[in-house]
């Protein structure tokens, strides 16, 4: 099997190639376009993991015969035609994204141009190329200000609080399209709170355990009322990789509030267990054995007060069951920080 996997230096892409080249026999290709949304030399550490040297951007590894990394961005048509007609991929899995409600606030175009024509790039060439499989990430950020605990795929998600969230929902309905017309099976996944060693440095409990262990206050938005579906990412991507071979099939209501008869399907990956927010700081703290300076704050706009995931469909396709408690992966993130930034 040949598989793409987009935004392959990013957090979640990272992991889910380095499983696939320890435990498949498959051909990995990557491509990401390494920009500053955060620091570039996280995500060249990450690739050095996978034997991607500074000067082997374009060159298989030195780790891992099967695996190819190229500098490409997914909004940059041309060159992802290329790649489909060079390696003829069987499954493609598109994490590229720009990520961050927050930042969606101050910048938006970028996601538009990424989220949205990027995605369309990667749609067309799975159209052209007769890609079998392309599984995409969505986020929990699609339910909005959703009232209904658990969020089940079955909610409508039509009311999105954020620009983010917005181009996100509008990669499972151009999706969606593409499977209806055009009969691509798609995948769509809704990911929530996804943490772990190697995350990215813009989400909270990262800037929790830097500010804590430095003893500069953290920002605790809507006064520390607040509750996540932590999900650690050795999680996720075994969820995904169970999910490579089942191809959603044309003519079955799929999981979805419109019971698409297309080949296309979206399922929930998350812990299943939503956690108050002030537990959570609690566990950095118990881990560095050191309290946190708290500036109490106000909801920010565009965030959510309670996200937690009905992976119902998940567990009864492939028996997915998160096995990783947050007493768990929080310390085993926190150990990573140290090791990497010689704290």
């Amino acid at each position: 099997m040949k598989i793409l996997i987009t935004g392959a230096a990013g957090f979640i892409g990272y992991h889910f190639a380095k499983k696939l080249l320890e435990e498949t026999e498959w051909e990995v290709v990557g491509i990401d376009n390494l920009n500053d949304y955060y620091d570039p030399d996280l995500k060249r550490a990450r690739l050095a993991n996978l034997g991607v040297g500074k000067s082997e951007v374009d060159r298989v590894s030195s780790t891992y015969p099967r695996f190819h990394f190229y500098p490409i961005d997914i909004e940059n048509g041309p060159a992802i035609r290329s790649l489909f007609e060079k390696y003829s991929f069987d499954v493609c899995v598109n994490l590229a994204a720009q990520a961050g409600v927050r930042y969606s606030l101050e910048n938006p175009h970028p996601y538009v141009q990424t989220n949205v024509a990027g995605f369309l790039n990667i749609l067309e060439a799975a159209r052209q190329y007769g890609l079998k499989h392309l599984i995409y990430a969505s986020s929990s950020s699609v339910y909005g200000n959703n009232r209904k605990i658990p969020f089940s795929t079955s909610d409508a998600v039509d009311h999105p609080v954020s620009l983010y969230a917005a181009t996100k929902r509008a990669n499972e309905l151009m999706a969606h399209t593409y499977s209806h017309l055009f009969g691509i099976p798609t995948t769509g996944l809704r990911f929530f709170t996804v943490y772990g060693p190697m995350g990215r440095p813009d989400m909270a409990y990262f800037h929790f355990t830097k500010n804590i262990l430095e003893g500069k206050p953290i920002k605790v938005f809507n006064h520390g009322k607040m509750r996540r579906d932590f999900t650690y990412v050795d999680d996720i991507t075994e969820a995904m990789y169970r999910l490579l071979d089942k191809t959603p099939q044309s003519g079955k209501q799929n999981e979805g509030p419109d019971h698409a008869e297309a080949p296309f399907a979206i399922y929930n990956i998350g812990n299943h267990q939503p956690i108050p927010l002030m537990d959570f700081i609690r566990i950095i703290e118990r881990t560095v054995d050191k309290e946190a300076k708290i500036e109490w704050l106000p909801m920010q706009p565009g965030d959510l007060e309670e996200t937690y995931a009905d992976i119902s469909g998940l567990q009864e396709l492939v028996d997915f069951q998160p096995s990783t408690p947050l007493e768990t992966g929080l310390p085993r993130f926190i150990e990573w920080y140290r090791e990497f930034y010689k704290v």
